[in-house]
């Protein structure tokens, strides 16, 4: 269950401490502490990567600290992403280049999890799925039956190919009233010189047209992916942290589904954020170099 603000937060009134972050007149828990030492039960960190780990293709200062960290104290620690946009190699590929070596089973997709949920809810289904070349690919390697002229169930993604055609094709799905999932829903991607729409503005397109959103969107913050995660890394959820820099799906993945949710102050979400949001963190970081000191 999410934390209320009342359980967090402080009415203050022109008082400031060290550590301590005023705004819009609440007081935000400490930033950067652990005064309950919750990072120390932590066996498992499921990290995002997009703007908690890298931007682009630069490492967020401190992050591959971080990591040595995490094997250095016995911690586990996946990759988990909502980001379709790329397959389980692909993103060991890209962190090979960036001087991480790593195996395709440290990498947890929305794409994944969508293809488990996939094959549990609707098996043998012929699907249209909006997404790239590789999504495509990871999909039609997993069994999963593409076919974009007579599908019986709709599949978005972040599609970095998107076209007018695929727009129209896929509006034209949604409205006939087939199922339509989604991998996740964040409206932007953060990259090193800005944001990028990603699957929720895809979101936002189908329904000016269709009318309709997502019937089950798999990513966080669903249960869906936490679960798929659990099983995965054979951990009871309370066992497990969620790190990132988005409170509505990030954060909310963790405390909205029995695991920790830890805030990372290097991406999309700041302060003012949290002030505004009905999600709570269970902690808040500067980034993942900042908590090195509690495992």
């Amino acid at each position: 269950m999410g934390r209320s603000k009342e359980q967090t937060y402080k009415i203050m009134s022109g008082v400031h401490s060290e550590n301590t972050n005023i705004v819009r007149g609440f007081m935000i828990r400490k930033i950067n502490a652990d005064e309950k030492q919750l990072i120390k039960n932590i066996k498992c960190f499921a990290l995002d990567m997009d703007g908690t780990i890298y931007l682009g293709e630069r490492w967020i200062e401190g992050a591959q600290d971080f990591l040595k960290a995490v094997e250095k104290s016995g911690k586990k620690y996946y990759f988990l992403t909502n980001n379709s946009s790329k397959n389980p190699q692909a993103y060991v590929e890209k962190l090979g280049r960036m001087g991480l070596s790593i195996d395709v089973s440290k990498i947890v997709t929305s794409g994944q999890a969508a293809i488990a949920y996939l094959k549990r809810e609707f098996p043998g289904k012929r699907v249209f799925l909006l997404g790239n070349e590789l999504l495509m690919e990871e999909f039609a390697q997993e069994g999963i039956c593409l076919d974009d002229r007579t599908p019986e169930v709709v599949v978005t993604g972040f599609d970095t190919s998107l076209n007018y055609e695929k727009m129209c094709k896929v509006c034209d799905f949604v409205r006939e009233g087939l199922p339509y999932i989604s991998t996740h829903p964040d409206f932007n991607c953060p990259t090193e010189t800005g944001f990028i729409p990603d699957a929720g503005a895809i979101h936002a397109f189908i329904h000016a047209s269709s009318f309709r959103y997502p019937d089950y969107i798999v990513g966080k913050p669903n249960g869906e992916i936490m679960d798929y995660l659990a099983d995965r890394a054979g951990m009871e959820k309370e066992k497990i942290a969620m790190v990132g820099d988005r409170l509505y799906t990030d954060v909310a993945a963790g405390v909205n589904n029995g695991c920790i949710g830890i805030l990372v102050l290097s991406g999309e979400a700041g302060m003012g954020d949290v002030n505004r949001s009905k999600i709570i963190p269970d902690l808040i970081f500067g980034s993942v170099k900042e908590m090195i000191p509690f495992l």
